[in-house]
């Protein structure tokens, strides 16, 4: 992998290809978050974000083969039939931070043989307990590879996939939302390109499915009051402070998503969803422009949020606290791009009272 000529600074991944340990990986992943917290004055914020992806793109698929060479040294042998590893969430739409926590999955071929159940059960967990291992913190909600809903057969997705379908309920709309940002991270690309056009063409080929969706997607507490100041909390330990993920980067997330998903798109990243809405002429243009702005400002101060480093490993609350929402310029962001969150929370609530008027 060539340097990024627009550093002025070198950022090399493949220096990390001799790691062959967890301790060792541990300690090369905090230097290279100390080389990209460096960088964040010197590249743009969407040159960050995919350096920091591409980073965690790399460590993943390390600690794959140290495990991968782990089970085999072990008596375990070689995998028996192909995979795919994967991840979803921040991850899987290339806009995790420094300190997203593990969203990760497998992909496994239907190729048939005797002792692949065991083997992935083994991987997976290893996987799993490696990425801790080396610092990604593993998912309250258990969407990782270790996990027997997120590590399976291509043939057992599918079914997965339409038994979600077939109820749309709260949760199983929700598991199909996550779902939706699937990304190949490592092994067979194939795996994950079948899942993601079956998906696809699930989406499409069920009319009830798009609302449930949006009705998920509608979920938002305010965050700008009558006056339009900033709604912080009120208690807790984070009085005073704003949430930019659920107050803000998440709801631009969920409607990218939606429109996304309503007019075919198969990209997982926000960015690329807003400019392919925009050449479908599928939203106005101005509101692209609006949306793609706020998001900037999203991404931006979600990696300014309170931080706190522990054994050189980096956390977030996913705040901006009451001290840093005294600076003219954040507020001044935040109000601007929350503003937009509200144009687009009220016009996605207007298309979900039309839908419900049609079917009632």
């Amino acid at each position: 992998m060539e340097p990024l000529k627009s550093t002025g600074k070198a950022f090399l991944l493949d220096d990390l290809k001799n790691v062959q340990s967890i301790p060792a990986l541990k300690q090369a992943r905090m230097q290279k978050q100390e080389e990209l917290q460096d960088l964040t004055a010197i590249v743009s914020l969407i040159e960050w974000y995919q350096m920091v992806n591409d980073l965690h793109d790399y460590i993943a698929r390390q600690v794959i083969e140290i495990c991968e060479n782990e089970m085999e040294a072990e008596g375990y042998g070689r995998r028996p039939v192909p995979y795919a590893f994967v991840v979803f969430g921040s991850s899987g739409r290339g806009e995790a931070t420094l300190w997203s926590d593990q969203d990760n999955g497998m992909i496994i071929s239907d190729l048939p043989h005797p002792g692949k159940e065991a083997y992935f059960e083994e991987l997976g967990k290893r996987i799993s307990d490696s990425l801790e291992g080396v610092g990604y913190a593993k998912c309250e909600g258990k969407v990782m590879c270790s996990e027997p809903l997120w590590r399976r057969t291509l043939a057992s997705w599918k079914q997965q996939l339409a038994d979600w379908t077939d109820d749309l309920k709260w949760e199983p709309v929700r598991y199909l939302i996550i779902a939706a940002d699937l990304r190949h991270v490592g092994g067979d690309r194939t795996l994950s390109e079948d899942f993601r056009s079956h998906f696809s063409q699930l989406f499409q080929s069920t009319p009830d499915l798009a609302s449930a969706v949006l009705r998920n997607t509608v979920k938002h507490k305010a965050t700008l009051n009558i006056l339009g100041r900033v709604v912080t909390e009120r208690f807790g330990e984070h009085a005073g402070g704003f949430d930019i993920k659920y107050g803000m980067y998440i709801p631009l997330v969920n409607s990218a998503r939606y429109m996304a998903l309503l007019n075919g798109l198969k990209d997982t990243n926000t960015i690329k969803r807003l400019t392919k809405l925009a050449r479908l002429e599928a939203v106005p243009l101005h509101s692209v422009d609006a949306c793609e702005d706020a998001f900037k400002i999203a991404l931006k101060l979600r990696r300014v949020t309170e931080v706190e480093n522990e054994n050189g490993i980096i956390s977030s609350s996913g705040y901006i606290g009451e001290e840093q929402l005294k600076q003219r310029t954040i507020l001044y962001e935040l109000r601007e791009g929350l503003s937009t969150v509200k144009k687009v929370h009220r016009n996605l609530q207007r298309q979900l009272r039309f839908v419900e008027r049609r079917r009632s």
